[in-house]
């Protein structure tokens, strides 16, 4: 189901996957923030029965992160880890009918004795972080909360507002009740009980329904192939509505955007600015290409070394032997020099003398 509708965020149904059509995942609503915008007021309305802790913890996060404020509706439930995304709002409604349950992290281990051992840790843990998101948003003690969440804590909207896991209730109407096997909760409303089994929102029922989707189904005889078919008369055409000329902004454009800006060859070596660029600001995607290659371009280039030359490097040597002789750095001409015949000077200034 689609989780950004008319700018606000719908979280109905099973956190973490899609069950009986209904659910939402951490990824659905980092992508629903990152489409309206870092700075953007959004209102988060919740009808969601609970679902795995670490996609709940996760989008907690996530809009506790967010820079514009976060208004939760608690349309009909918050339960389990929907209780803990509520959390995350500046304020939290509660509508009239509603209902807030709270509890700690419960799961399944296989293994040997040390397995089992392992994954109760990993469990308390899990449940006094937990506790410590609630006890930040009540103002409750983290150890007594610990205690209650051993069991289960169904609140009223008047409950949760006393308590100080809502700030107001409003008396507004609430007959829906979001789609869950409420029968694995020990203390659970009968009311909401007897729901699910009418509804048939069972876990079991689901996992056998998706079974039997996934098996092949059986082709067709051959003489069955043969068999003409009469093509059905068709409706005359409607005219379709003229289409709405406004920019619509779909997750899937998002999507696209980020991907576009990010896995872009100017984004190597950028990584951090091409980030900003894609989930930090509303700049297109050509425009944050340009910009990453505009910052690319003002990295100065590496001083690459000339290679070595040993016969450059002994003719430089010999120019600058000469820079104190007359014609500097000149290389000294290769010709050879006239000799000196000193015997014959020798002889002559002798006869001189004689003489």
């Amino acid at each position: 189901m689609a989780v950004l509708v008319d700018g606000e965020l719908m979280l109905y149904g099973f956190v973490g996957d899609n069950y009986w059509d209904e659910g939402f995942t951490d990824t659905d609503v980092i992508y629903a923030l990152a489409e309206l915008g870092r700075n953007a007021d959004v209102t988060v309305r919740i009808n969601s029965g609970g679902g795995y802790t670490d996609h709940g913890i996760a989008i907690y996060n996530a809009l506790a992160a967010h820079q514009g404020e976060v208004s939760v509706i608690i349309d009909a439930m918050a339960a389990s880890c929907g209780s803990l995304i509520a959390m995350a709002g500046d304020t939290i409604t509660m509508r009239a009918g509603s209902e807030m349950m709270i509890h700690g992290p419960s799961g399944f281990a296989f293994g040997k004795a040390q397995d089992l051992e392992a994954y109760a840790e990993h469990a308390r843990n899990l449940g006094r972080g937990m506790a410590e998101i609630y006890a930040e948003q009540s103002g409750e003690d983290v150890e007594d909360l610990l205690k209650e969440m051993e069991g289960e804590i169904w609140l009223t909207p008047d409950e949760a507002v006393e308590r100080g896991f809502a700030t107001d209730a409003v008396k507004a109407k609430s007959t829906s009740v979001a789609a869950y096997d409420f029968r694995q909760y020990a203390n659970a409303p009968k009311r909401l009980v007897a729901m699910a089994k009418k509804k048939k929102w069972s876990f079991d029922a689901k996992a056998q329904k998706a079974a039997s989707a996934a098996k092949p189904k059986p082709k067709p005889k051959a003489k069955d192939k043969e068999k003409p078919t009469m093509a059905k008369p068709t409706a005359p055409a409607v005219p379709e509505a003229a289409p709405n000329t406004a920019a619509v902004v779909s997750a899937d454009d998002v999507k696209a955007r980020i991907k576009a800006i990010t896995e872009d060859e100017a984004a190597q070596g950028c990584e951090g600015l091409a980030k900003h660029l894609a989930f930090d600001t509303d700049m297109s995607a050509a425009d944050a290409i340009e910009a990453l290659k505009a910052a690319a371009g003002d990295t100065p280039a590496p001083v690459v070394d000339d290679p070595a030359n040993p016969k450059d490097y002994q003719a430089r040597r010999t120019a600058a032997s000469q820079l104190a002789q007359p014609g500097v750095g000149t290389v000294p001409s290769k010709q050879p020099t006239n000799q000196i015949d000193t015997a014959s000077i020798y002889a002559a200034r002798r006869a001189q003398k004689g003489a």
